[in-house]
């Protein structure tokens, strides 16, 4: 009877239930105010930033993953900001601005000033660049260090990179709130995440309809869906159906001839 007891129990099937949690986000963020008389009528610069915060929601709340340790945003910190530097694109596409500018009094936003627009992406592109590999360097290096000076640091970096010494008696580290808040050592994540937007816009939405619906889902179920369940590499060349590549990122930055 003992036996026969205790084989029935080690042919019970057990099936342990854990907790569903929908993915939640919200954006907090400070725009143009709307007055008694107008809406709230954004700038170029703030419907940017609000794509690309918005790229980081859709991360989170189309995660499909199994473990919230691997879910949304949860990914490597270097591929985190490829999502939401995706969103930044449409800001940049005549037929997207064309449906954003005539909200207000029906009328969309004139050929001619689109196109100034859509030109000033490339306006002092090789300055801001050189800014962003100057926080990567000056980042990596601090983080390299048991010790370290950063104003002196930052400062050697500005100049051989930038060509400018800052002001006297002042330290941009310690307004750099990157440093220490989760990008430690990383922030050079933004620029090589960019490489990756670039070639995902480029090679699938350009190339196939930037409101294409079935490679909005492909890039759902591919890239934001599956958040750090697999590595990213792996989730790029499953989208994009070959190696990543910089030339997109170099042609947006005009490198190469467009």
């Amino acid at each position: 009877g003992l036996s026969s007891n205790r084989n029935g129990a080690d042919s019970e099937k057990k099936t342990t239930k854990y907790p569903v949690q929908n993915p939640s986000a919200a954006m907090v963020a400070n725009f143009t105010k709307p007055t008694g008389s107008e809406p709230s009528l954004l700038t170029h610069d703030e419907v940017v930033t609000f794509f690309h915060e918005f790229g980081h929601v859709m991360h989170q709340i189309c995660s499909t993953a199994k473990l919230c340790d691997f879910a949304g945003t949860r990914v490597e910190r270097d591929f985190v900001e490829a999502p939401s530097q995706m969103l930044e694109n449409w800001c940049w596409e005549k037929d997207a601005l064309l449906r954003m500018s005539d909200k207000v009094d029906g009328k969309a936003l004139p050929d001619e000033l689109l196109e100034k627009l859509i030109k000033s992406r490339r306006a002092n592109v090789g300055l801001l660049n050189q800014r962003q590999l100057l926080f990567g360097l000056f980042d990596l290096t601090i983080h390299s260090m048991a010790k370290a000076d950063t104003a002196a640091e930052f400062a050697k970096f500005q100049k051989d990179i930038m060509g400018i010494e800052p002001m006297e008696g002042t330290n941009f580290a310690a307004s750099f709130g990157h440093l220490m808040g989760g990008y430690d050592s990383r922030y050079y994540g933004y620029m090589w995440s960019e490489v990756f937007s670039a070639d995902m816009f480029a090679s699938k939405f350009k190339k196939e309809g930037i409101f294409n619906p079935k490679v909005g889902m492909e890039y759902r179920n591919k890239i934001i869906g599956k958040g750090g369940s697999q590595d990213a590499d792996e989730l790029l060349r499953d989208f994009l159906g070959k190696e990543p590549s910089n030339d997109a990122f170099l042609k947006q930055k005009g490198v190469y001839a467009a």
